[in-house]
């Protein structure tokens, strides 16, 4: 188990940095559409949030799921966006000269905040799993992030542990109550199955910051390493399957002080593990690396499941 004051910083929002950064037209792809068209954009937005501080980058892989490619008649293209995502994060680390980690990304399979979309989980398990086995030999661990209800949580995290790697559980609560998942599951129930299934550290993501201030004292008395990193929409709710994330809108009171100060107090709550989601840019994570360094944090060494 880490010291106290050692923290370990994850990187920001990937999908909505390269949204605002493309040159291209959003599609329900994504992120994954700029891996494939924009490749070098992908690797230059893991470099930024490196050398923002950052300790950790997640695979840009969030929408390369076996269902969304299907879904947009691309399923054939599965290995090949995992490789590419693989490919640019390693040169990404490797031009940094830094001992970045890589984390395996384990998301919602079908659509983000929906969990009544979730496929039957001997389903889910087994699509899960295909995720993990292209992506296991290149990670350092495996974050499953943005599940929104128990079902999600426990076969990501079961699919995951397989690899015998580390894994790290992130969960979405609902905006308006964050000891809740999107579901309407308690949150305390969702931290249990994701630790039953192997979680080595437990996570609230992808939800506003005043709900993940709730969700995170919560997580708090579960006894169990644990973090947070929240996003910066207004609201997800114009969000729905084969939309485009140019219906969204990124709140203007959210610059990089004000989530800072956020993060501080997940952390003085006892957060281990803080970063952003969407919407929370290379500047957000430079700040909170500044104000953590000035609080008396530093980097953690060691990471919970290592």
């Amino acid at each position: 188990m880490a010291e106290s004051s050692d923290i370990v910083l994850l990187d920001g929002g990937m999908g909505q940095e390269l949204y605002h950064r493309s040159q291209n037209t959003a599609t329900p792809l994504w992120s994954a559409q700029v891996l494939m068209d924009e490749p070098e954009l992908v690797e230059t937005v893991h470099g930024e949030f490196i050398a923002a501080g950052a300790q950790i980058i997640i695979l840009n892989a969030y929408s390369a799921t076996p269902e969304r490619l299907a879904d947009a008649g691309k399923a054939e293209l599965f290995e090949p966006v995992q490789a590419q995502a693989i490919s640019v994060a390693k040169m990404a680390r490797e031009k940094s000269g830094r001992p970045v980690r890589i984390a395996g990304c384990l998301p919602p399979l079908v659509a983000s905040y929906r969990p009544d979309l979730v496929p039957d989980a001997e389903t889910a398990l087994a699509l899960y799993r295909r995720i993990v086995a292209v992506q296991q030999e290149a990670v350092d661990f495996f974050l499953c992030e943005t599940l929104a209800s128990i079902k999600e949580a426990r076969v990501a995290t079961q699919a995951a542990k397989e690899s015998g790697k580390p894994v790290w559980t992130g969960l979405t609560v609902d905006d308006s109550d964050g000891t809740k998942l999107r579901s309407g599951e308690a949150l305390a129930d969702g931290i249990q199955a994701a630790v039953d299934a192997g979680a080595d550290a437990v996570l609230i993501n992808c939800s506003i910051p005043e709900a993940v201030d709730q969700g995170v004292a919560v997580l708090a008395e579960a006894g169990v390493p644990f973090g947070a990193y929240a996003n910066g929409f207004t609201s997800i709710l114009e969000l729905q399957p084969g939309k485009t994330v140019d219906v969204l809108q990124a709140r203007t009171d959210l610059g990089p002080e004000t989530y800072a100060s956020h993060a501080l107090g997940w952390v003085k709550a006892g957060a281990r593990i803080v970063g952003g989601c969407c919407e929370v840019g290379p500047a957000h994570i430079a700040e909170l690396s500044q104000r953590l360094e000035a609080e008396g944090y530093r980097p953690a060494a060691e990471l919970p499941g290592h």
